[in-house]
């Protein structure tokens, strides 16, 4: 479950709340996640949150995708996310 529009987004799509997580719920289990799949985000999982001081998104809580084994990234391009910083996932 992500915050903000994302809840909105995901309400019209009539998914039932109960089946979504928290983000600290599910955060850990990523880096025991064989395959993540991820349709069309970009700041939510820019791992840059991290360490990119400076950046709009440092300090941003970001799901750990990049903990999984393999990642399948379903996007329009490979532009930065709304902040305007790079994604290291695009490029790994």
């Amino acid at each position: 479950r992500m915050p903000g529009h994302m809840n909105v987004l995901l309400a019209e799509a009539d998914v039932p709340y109960d089946d979504l997580f928290e983000m600290e719920r599910i955060n850990d289990d990523f880096k025991s996640t064989d395959l993540v799949i991820v349709i069309g985000a970009n700041d939510v999982l820019n791992p840059a949150a991290r360490e990119a001081e400076g950046t709009p998104i440092y300090g941003m809580p970001v799901l750990n995708v990049d903990q999984a084994k393999h990642i399948v990234i379903c996007n329009y391009d490979l532009k930065p996310g709304y902040a305007g910083v790079e994604n290291p996932l695009y490029t790994r």
